[in-house]
C-alpha cells in the first residue's frame, strides 16, 4: 500500500538534527548546480579554441587533454587535496568544484564537436563584426547544443552524487549524499526515511535527464558509442 510515511518520518528526523534537510538540499543543489555552469562555460570555450585556432603548440595541448582522460579519479586523490589545501580551499563549495571543473572529458567532447563548425560560418560572423566571445556564443554554442546539453547530464549527476566529504568538515556544508550515508548507517530502523532521502538523489538527475534525452542520443550517435 503506497504511503508517504517514510518521508513524514525524514521530515521528523531532519527537524531534531543540529543541520536541517533543506540545508544539505541546498548544499547539494548549489554545487551540482553552479560546478556544472562553470564547467560547461570553461570546457566549452577551452574545447573552441583548441578546434578552431591555429596557435602554437597547440597540437600538444590537444595531447594533453587527451593524456589526461587516462588518469583514474583515485590516481588524482592525493594532488588534489594537496592542491586544495595549498589554495586554502578546504572546507568550501570550491573544494568540490574546483576537480570537477578540471576534468578534461568535456574539453575533448566539446572540442570535437567544435571541429565540425565550418570556418566559413565564422569567418561570415567576423566580417559582420562579431568579436572571438561573440562568434563562440552566439555561433559555436547554438550549433554544439548536443554535445553541451550531454555534458550537463554527466557533470549534474556526477556533482550530484558527491559526498565531498574528503574535503568538506563542516556539518552546515555538508550535501545531501553524506546525509543519505548516515541515515542509512544506522541499519533496518531508518530503512524508509533512507529509501525517502534516496528518492531526492534520484529526481534531479532524471528530470535533467528527460529533457536533454534527445540531445545525449544525438551526441552518442555522433561519436560513434551509440550501441
Amino acid at each position: 500500500q503506497p504511503t508517504f510515511d517514510n518521508f513524514l518520518e525524514l521530515f521528523q528526523l531532519s527537524q531534531s538534527t543540529w543541520v536541517p534537510f533543506y540545508r544539505y538540499l541546498f548544499n547539494s543543489l548549489f554545487i551540482a548546480g553552479g560546478g556544472t555552469v562553470l564547467y560547461i562555460f570553461i570546457a566549452s570555450m577551452a574545447g573552441f579554441v583548441l578546434a578552431k585556432y591555429r596557435l602554437p603548440g597547440i597540437a600538444l595541448y590537444i595531447q594533453v587533454v587527451i593524456w589526461a582522460m587516462l588518469f583514474r579519479p583515485e590516481v588524482m586523490g592525493i594532488p588534489q587535496y594537496i592542491i586544495i589545501t595549498k589554495l586554502g580551499l578546504l572546507n568550501t563549495y570550491l573544494a568540490v568544484i574546483l576537480p570537477a571543473v578540471a576534468s578534461s572529458l568535456g574539453v575533448f567532447m566539446m572540442r570535437q564537436f567544435m571541429t565540425t563548425i565550418y570556418d566559413s560560418l565564422l569567418d561570415a560572423a567576423r566580417i559582420d563584426g562579431a568579436g572571438d566571445f561573440g562568434i563562440y556564443w552566439r555561433v559555436a554554442m547554438p550549433m554544439v547544443k548536443p554535445a553541451w546539453l550531454t555534458l550537463t547530464v554527466f557533470t549534474f549527476q556526477g556533482l550530484w552524487n558527491m559526498a565531498g566529504v574528503q574535503y568538506i568538515y563542516d556539518e552546515s556544508m555538508k550535501p545531501l549524499p553524506y546525509m543519505l550515508s548516515q541515515v542509512v548507517s544506522v541499519g533496518i530502523a531508518r530503512a524508509g526515511a533512507g529509501a525517502a532521502v534516496g528518492l531526492f538523489l534520484m529526481l534531479p538527475p532524471i528530470l535533467i535527464f528527460v529533457f536533454a534525452q534527445r540531445s545525449v542520443i544525438l551526441t552518442m550517435a555522433h561519436t560513434g558509442i551509440k550501441e
